[in-house]
Order: C-alpha cells, then structure tokens, then sequence
C-alpha cells in the first residue's frame, strides 16, 4: 500500500483525489487547513491565501479552526476507503482541556497533527504528548519547516525522548534544518522524519540511508505534489522491501493498518 503520510483537505477534494490517482497512491493522511493555496487563480490571491498561513505559523490568528475541521470531517465522511484523518488541537489551551481534545480524537482520528507551535515555542506540544501517551501511543505530527526554527527541533527531541510511547513525526524533513533532523532522530528512536518538501534530493536520499526505517513519503499537497514527490523516493532507493517501506509500510506499521 503507497501511503502519502502529509497531506491537507483540498477545494475541491476530486482534485486531490486526481491527484493521488495519477501519483498511484492508495491512501493519504489528511490534516485540517486554514490557507487554500489551491484557490488562488493569481498572485495576489495566492498571497491572501499564504498570509493566512503565515499568520497560523506565527500563532498571530484563532480564526477559522472550526470550519477547517468541518472540512476536515466531510472529507473524511466522503472518502473514507482514500483518507487517513489526523485531528490537530489548540496550543493555547489550558492542558487539561488539550487532553480532552486528544481524548476525543483518539475515539476517531488516527492521529495528532499537524501541530502548529510558533517559532521558539514548541514545548507548547507537551500537554499533546502527556495526553496521546495514555492513547497506546497514539502518533503526533509537528510542522517541521520553516519558521520551525533549529533549537525548535531540539526540544521537540528533548520532548519525545520523555514520551518514548509516542511516534512523533517531524514533518518536511525538517525544512532548512534537515541535516539537525536526521541527527536528533538517529538519538532519538521514537523520532520518525516525514519527507515532503525537502529542498535537496541529497536530504531525502541520506535521511532514508540513517533511517531507512523512521522516513515516510509525504507530499504536503497542495504546496507539493504526491507525483513529483513519490518520483523522488524511487529517484533515490532501489526497488524491494526499503523502497516499500518509506512508500508507505512504515506508516502503516505506526497507525497499525
């Protein structure tokens, strides 16, 4: 089974499953969104649609949650054979009220994510951790790229070594940072990279080459695309069992399909 393992609601959702068609993968995980980068007919829409991204990345804006989860589920309601669905929570909550949330999501989601803490802020995913611990280890997903900053990495490091039940995903590879990624998962054994993104193709295939059990074929769709991304993890492995694995049997190892 080729699993994308990052992935946002698009509008329309035929367009991402047209999408996963052509790139002839079977599944994808479906994290809720605020920005619709995939509206954008120029580039001034295009930037309305990144300034809200922008904002959320920031932590400068709360707008908009509900009705990103509401897309979220309908996606997920229509589509249910195509979509894994990940259920993000709110840092800026009390942790007692982020452990309801995590409750909650564990009764129907496979999954925590994407995460979203502000730059310099990524301890804010603790309560996340506590809670998904008493769910079997139930798998959290954190925003890896940009403004995710270095010492940002390092504490969500420092974090999953105190919740050694818990997979925690990196996404992006880590964006800029991708060479500090790979040593804190190496150090780091519940520590797994997500590879959407990445800006070298170098990064992806020495990521794959330290963990070739720990790294997952991701897309970002829509800011990448499952095609040219799935095309790069073949680029860079041989066929057979670790090529298969990074192409979806290690997620399906974590989320136990």
């Amino acid at each position: 089974m080729i699993i994308d393992a990052h992935s946002h609601v698009h509008d329309p959702v035929h367009q991402h499953l047209a999408l996963l068609d052509e790139a002839g993968v079977d599944r994808a995980v479906l994290f809720a969104t605020r920005p619709h980068p995939e509206r954008a007919t120029d580039l001034a829409s295009f930037r309305r649609e990144m300034s809200v991204l922008d904002a959320a990345l920031n932590g400068q804006s709360d707008d908009g949650y509900e009705s990103a989860w509401q897309e979220l589920e309908a996606a997920l309601a229509a589509h249910p054979d195509r979509f894994l669905g990940f259920r993000s929570v709110r840092l800026d909550l009390p942790a007692d009220q982020i452990a309801t949330e995590v409750d909650h999501a564990a009764q129907v989601f496979h999954g925590i994510g994407e995460l979203t803490p502000p730059p310099g802020a990524a301890a804010r995913i603790e309560p996340v951790l506590r809670a998904a611990t008493d769910h079997n280890g139930l798998p959290v997903v954190v925003h890896g790229s940009a403004p995710t900053t270095e010492g940002d990495l390092s504490t969500l490091a420092a974090l999953a070594r105190g919740y050694p039940a818990v997979p925690l995903v990196i996404s992006q590879l880590g964006g800029a940072h991708w060479l500090t990624a790979i040593d804190l998962a190496r150090e780091t054994p519940n520590i797994y990279l997500e590879l959407s993104t990445a800006s070298l193709v170098f990064a992806v295939r020495l990521a794959i080459a330290e963990l070739p059990d720990r790294t997952m074929f991701g897309s970002d769709a829509p800011y990448g695309d499952p095609f040219l991304s799935r095309t790069t993890i073949e680029r860079v492995t041989p066929p057979g069992e670790l090529r298969a694995r990074v192409l979806g049997g290690t997620l399906a190892e974590v989320l136990g399909l």
